[in-house]
Order: structure tokens, then C-alpha cells, then sequence
């Protein structure tokens, strides 16, 4: 397993739509092992493929708390198939924004269908933190940003924070 570099807003690769994978095959079963790797190392509680630079639609999480047993979950060409009308709010992160968090609201129960690290269809309901994770998780594939369900003010501050962080570094 191998601890893959994070892509980091503003990189235009976050915003990409990911495509299907067709083969869930042993590089496939690599893929997991290094995202679940890297989401550990981070560390984070999901992960997208397009996050490591790979534009697949492909995520892991893992919504454990600290001191439990890892319970980590792969989703292969995850589709969010039933949003319940209910709505709940969360304080997001992300891996690619490090260091910024902002409550967003999304709908409190999800079912979404997906294929397994054995690539076997599977359905789950979620809800809470894992409602949440996914929703945000499955965004990414598909090039949106947390910060996207944010007033357009505070998302622009960030944009233009990591533009200028992201410049600085170049210039070293």
C-alpha cells in the first residue's frame, strides 16, 4: 500500500467529473488499499479517487470513531438513488481544503447504490455521519466542492486563500 499525494484546491483536477470504472480487477483492488491507506494517514474519514489524482468514480470511508475498531467501506460507481426530504446540517472538512470548515446543509438519509471491493451490487441507507460522508464523497466524482453549498461570499474568500497559498508555494 502506498500513501498517495492529496490534490489541493484550486487544482482544476477537483473539478473533473469521474468516469465509470468498468473492471473491478486486482489494480482496482490496489486503488482501494492505497486511498484507504492515504484517508488514514491524512487523516480523513472519506476519500474520492479524484482527490489522489485518479478520475474514477471510486470512494472509501471510514465514519469509525477513534479508539473503535476501522470499518472501512469501498463504493465503486456510487449513485445516490433516494435523498430523503428531511434535512440535516454538519460541520464539513476536506482533505483537498485543508484546514477550512463550514456547516453545510444536505438531506438527512441517502440510499445509494454501489458495486463492492468484489464488485458485487450493493444498496445502503445511510444516515448521519455516513449520510453525510457519502453525499460529500459522491460530489467530488462528480466535481463539486463542499464549499459549494456555501454563501457565494465565503466561498470565494477560500478560492482566493488557496489560489494565493497555492502561487506562494510555486514561487519557492
Amino acid at each position: 500500500m502506498t500513501i498517495k499525494p492529496l490534490i489541493i484546491l484550486p487544482d482544476p483536477l477537483l473539478r473533473q467529473i469521474s468516469k465509470p470504472i468498468e473492471r473491478v480487477d486486482a489494480d482496482f483492488q490496489r486503488l482501494a488499499d492505497d486511498m484507504l491507506e492515504t484517508m488514514y494517514d491524512a487523516p480523513g474519514i472519506g476519500l474520492a479517487a479524484i482527490q489522489i489524482g485518479v478520475p474514477r468514480r471510486m470512494l472509501v470511508i471510514d465514519v469509525s470513531r477513534e479508539g473503535e475498531e476501522k470499518q472501512p467501506l469501498v463504493f465503486v460507481n456510487p449513485e445516490i438513488v433516494v435523498s430523503s426530504d428531511e434535512r440535516s446540517v454538519y460541520e464539513e472538512g476536506c482533505l483537498s481544503i485543508p484546514d477550512y470548515y463550514a456547516e453545510v446543509e444536505r438531506p438527512a438519509t441517502v440510499t445509494v447504490k454501489y458495486l463492492d471491493r468484489d464488485g458485487k451490487e450493493q444498496t445502503v441507507e445511510a444516515d448521519g455521519l455516513l449520510a453525510t460522508c457519502l453525499q460529500h464523497e459522491i460530489d467530488h466524482l462528480n466535481g463539486v466542492l463542499f464549499i459549494d453549498h456555501i454563501s457565494r461570499l465565503k466561498r470565494d474568500m477560500v478560492i482566493k486563500k488557496f489560489t494565493k497559498a497555492a502561487k506562494s508555494a510555486k514561487a519557492l
